[in-house]
């Protein structure tokens, strides 16, 4: 360290402290200031001590000379300079590095400014290298462009490559030729070929030569077969009259022999000496010994197995197991011998009667011998239910009676044995069951489904409530979860009485009054879902008693009515709804749907005039007494309706509701004169300022529809609708540029509508500007990334060849959108792949039931490619589902002459507009 005293400007005096340890800076030579220069120090010509590279042999030997650099002119190249470097033994330093940096920079800026011209450059000569050299795809690219023109029967009319050849030739194309293996040839020539001539010394005893020929090896071969067969047939019948060699299955018994590896037999070798230890240790050890016969019946000495179980019977007399392993191993035949001395050695084993009898094929020798059983153990309820099993049911009643006094607190048997009695008795069973075995709850549940059955439904809930008490003073009443299922059991057995009465008594259980409906409601959910509807039936009931006045509740038993009751149930309980929520809307709509949809008429206007006393000014029950009277041709009455509804009500849907009547029935001028009218009362209804315009372009007044639209976009800006009608009427008028300003100025106030982006891009393609068209559908899709309708919009506008990679784009954005799915749907359709075509427009229609385009669209596949039964399976749940919306969908239901079309017609005009061309 170095201190020094520095002076500053106010005349104090500072001491510092400089530390010299620290790196120098750049180009820094010590002593160069002081001219302290021109001499050679230790810190120059580095350490004195030798580098670990250096030989330990050469101690004091100086090191072997650097090799100069050659610097002649046969090293130097015009174009590339010296091979070596010039500077390569000079010390690469820290202003080098930073000299080598700054260099890198230039480079990198120079680089960067030359980059545009030089892609430019790039892409140029590959557009050049294309055109003069292009690809397969492209030299085909028009053609394959060309096969959309092709029809499916075009395609199968095709003919097959090589069809063409006729004659000869046609008729060689599918010969195939393989030369013969030589074995085979002289596989023949050696079947064929005889010898007439022997060597001499061998044709006999005395060495003369014979001229008798020989049998040829094929009838050797047939010899020795015969002498084979001689030989089984001999084995097959031995004196003792058992068969010793399967004749015909003995190379099948030797193809199935087990080959066990060395380390399986060494294995098998190590626990047979275990268990001959465990055995010798413990000789009365049962799983020992019946391990030991199962290792050698895996090892395959069946002989050794049975012995060591003889051995076990001797050793283990007492344990049942050992007697029915033995009687395993024995067979059919000896195993009966040896369960005889099974029961005389354990006679109170349940396991050794119950196998002695089921090997018995006689049912009269079975019956016999769980009778010998049951007299020596007659407390076994498995002995007694084996032995009922057998019986008539007469004397299954003897039995039963008399298996009640040995196990009185076997509940099956009680339950049996009042099943088989008439109802007077069985009440008694079930009383004498109650007195045994306080405790079970199933037996009070029998007695309840007994007076069901008997027509005494009326004491269900009686008993119920009794059995409740009952088992609560034995202190064994059971947990709600056990009497809901015990309900659900009920349902099954056919007794829905009895279901009810103990949902109706269960539910409250554990339960607190604030969370009853919430709770009550999950469990109906919960039935249903298992496939108990009437336990979700008594659930609805029960709610509804406790909460009559909940519209909620009413609606959701309502619909559980009608998937799955009865139309009169629903009406029933449809009437008890209206009586207690008189003001609930809905009930009274639904309630005159199910009066229309049997046919009821007047029963339906009833309801909708009882509706009117209760709800007079409510929109939706006017709406539904004028749908009602146009359905069915009563058009002065509805009429009439709107009448007093605008009287009335005067909203804005009954307004525009009488205008599109008047359309519906041609009256323009009516339905002119209407929406004007609306207007005065609702001005900023922009629904009937879309109707009056429209009515005035459809009367050719095209300046006051412009003039509508103007006024309607004044005092609705915020509506979409209308800013796209103005568009589409400048559009048709040929002024695309205002059409193109009109919507600009929409997306300027709501930019984040898919609408406007999809008309604005429509707008392009309907003036053939492609290009602008595709960039206005880049911005889309950039603002509204989860549009489903700009994504399906934008697959439509791809080429053929790019339309996959773009589906791809929109399913990752928005996969469950159903106009992408309808999109993608479609481009299977198109590429023939029916089955993934048949599952995604079902996906489609699935996501959004309402969206009618999905319907159509599903519909139209099955119209081509599907049987009978599935089109009128889609058509069905279609016409269930009620679609709302759809852009073709939408277009069809707004026209007038359509207002009192069907759906199922609707559906399909539709689809018929849909279909893939």
């Amino acid at each position: 360290h170095d201190s020094q005293i520095e002076i500053s400007e106010d005349g104090t005096c500072e001491m510092t402290t400089r530390n010299f340890n620290t790196k120098p800076p750049p180009n820094y030579v010590a002593g160069l200031g002081r001219g302290a220069t021109g001499f050679t120090t230790r810190s120059d010509i580095g350490p004195a001590r030798m580098q670990p590279g250096a030989e330990a042999g050469s101690m004091g030997a100086p090191s072997a000379p650097q090799k100069p650099q050659d610097l002649s002119e046969t090293k130097f190249d015009q174009f590339s300079g010296y091979e070596e470097r010039l500077f390569g033994d000079t010390p690469y330093e820290e202003d080098d590095k930073a000299a080598d940096e700054v260099w890198d920079q230039v480079d990198a800026q120079l680089d960067k400014r030359r980059k545009a011209r030089r892609e430019a450059r790039e892409q140029e000569e590959l557009a050049k290298f294309r055109a003069s050299r292009p690809k397969l795809q492209h030299q085909f690219a028009d053609l394959k462009r060309e096969l959309e023109t092709v029809s499916y029967a075009e395609w199968e009319a095709l003919p097959e490559p090589g069809a063409h050849i006729k004659g000869a030739q046609a008729a060689k194309r599918h010969e195939r030729f393989t030369k013969a293996p030589d074995t085979l040839l002289a596989g023949a020539k050696r079947q064929l070929e005889t010898e007439t001539m022997v060597a001499p010394g061998e044709g006999g005893p005395s060495g003369a030569s014979t001229d008798a020929p020989l049998a040829d090896l094929k009838s050797l071969g047939l010899a020795r077969n015969s002498v084979l067969s001689v030989k089984l047939d001999l084995a097959g019948d031995s004196v003792s009259g058992q068969t010793v060699v399967d004749p015909k299955g003995y190379l099948t018994d030797l193809a199935s022999v087990k080959v066990s590896s060395e380390a399986e037999i060494g294995d098998i070798k190590k626990a047979r000496l275990l268990l001959d230890s465990v055995r010798q240790t413990n000789p009365s050890h049962a799983p020992a010994w019946i391990a030991s016969a199962r290792l050698e019946e895996v090892a395959g000495k069946m002989s050794k197995a049975i012995g060591l179980m003889k051995e076990a019977c001797r050793a283990c007399p007492g344990s049942e197991d050992v007697w029915l392993e033995a009687a395993r191993l024995h067979g059919t035949g000896n195993a009966k011998l040896i369960l005889a001395e099974a029961v005389r050695a354990v006679p109170t084993s349940v396991k050794v009667w119950l196998h002695a009898a089921s090997l018995e094929e006689d049912e009269r020798l079975r019956r016999l011998v769980l009778r010998k059983a049951l007299e020596v153990l007659p407390n076994s309820v498995k002995l007694w239910q084996a032995a009922i099993d057998l019986e008539s049911p007469e004397d299954a009643k003897l039995m039963l009676a008399r298996a009640v006094e040995c196990v009185p607190h076997s509940v099956d048997m009680w339950l049996a044995h009042a099943r088989l009695e008439n109802y007077d008795a069985a009440r008694k069973v079930l009383n004498r069951a109650l007195t045994a075995v306080p405790t079970e709850p199933l037996i009070w549940i029998a007695a309840i489904k007994l007076e069901e059955a008997n027509g005494h439904g009326e004491q269900c809930d009686a008993l119920v409530v009794r059995a409740m008490k009952w088992l609560a003073q034995h202190e064994a009443e059971p947990e709600r979860e056990l009497w809901i299922e015990e309900a659900h059991a009920a349902e099954r057995a056919g007794a829905p009485l009895t279901c009810h009465a103990i949902v109706k008594a269960a539910l409250p259980i554990g339960v607190e009054p604030e969370d009853r409906r919430r709770i009550w409601l999950d469990d109906a959910e919960t039935f249903v879902n298992r496939g108990a509807f009437e336990c979700a039936r008594a659930t609805f009931a029960t709610c509804l008693a406790a909460f009559p006045t909940k519209r909620s509740v009413w609606e959701r038993a309502a619909a559980h009515e009608r998937a799955h009751g009865s139309r009169e149930a629903l009406e029933a309980l449809l009437r008890r709804a209206v009586e207690y929520c008189p003001r609930a809307e809905g009930l009274w709509l639904m309630a005159a749907a199910e009066r229309r949809k049997a046919g009821d008429l007047p029963g339906a206007r009833a309801v909708l005039t009882d509706a009117f006393r209760a709800n007079g000014t409510s929109e939706l029950v006017w709406l539904a007494g004028v749908q009602l009277e146009f359905e069915v041709g009563e058009h002065e009455r509805a009429r009439t309706l709107l009448a007093r509804a605008r009287e009335r009500a005067g909203t804005e849907q009954v307004w525009l509701r009488s205008v599109r009547l008047e359309q519906a029935l041609a009256d323009v001028a009516a339905a002119h004169a209407l929406a004007t009218g609306g207007l005065q009362v609702h001005a900023r209804s922009a629904e009937l300022h879309a109707a009056k315009a429209a009515i005035e372009l459809g009367r050719g007044e095209v300046e006051a529809a412009r003039a509508t639209y103007a006024r309607a976009l004044k005092l609705c800006p915020d509506a979409s609708a209308l800013w796209i009608g103005a568009a589409a009427l400048e559009a048709a008028d040929g002024n695309t540029g205002k059409a193109r300003s009109l919507l600009e100025s929409a997306r300027i106030r709501t930019p984040g509508d898919p609408a406007l982006w999809l008309e604005a891009v429509r707008v392009e393609r309907r003036a053939n500007n492609a290009q602008a068209a595709s960039a206005m559908m880049a911005k889309a899709v950039q603002q509204c990334p989860t549009a489903g309708v700009l994504w399906a919009e934008a697959i439509a506008m791809e080429p053929r060849q790019s339309q996959k990679a773009k589906s791809s784009d929109a399913i990752k954005r928005c996969d469950n959108d159903p106009h992408v799915i309808l999109a993608v749907s479609r481009l299977f359709w198109r590429d023939r792949k029916l089955d993934k075509a048949r599952v995604w427009c079902n996906r489609a229609a699935a996501l959004d039931p309402k969206l009618g385009d999905a319907w159509a669209n599903y519909l139209a596949f099955e119209l081509e490619h599907g049987s009978v039964e599935q089109q009128a399976d889609v058509l069905a749940r279609a016409v269930e589902a009620g679609p709302k919306h759809g852009e073709c969908w939408k277009k069809l239901a707004d026209e007038p002459a359509n207002h009192s079309t069907p759906v199922a017609d609707l559906v399909k005009r539709c689809a018929a507009a849909m279909k893939l061309s």
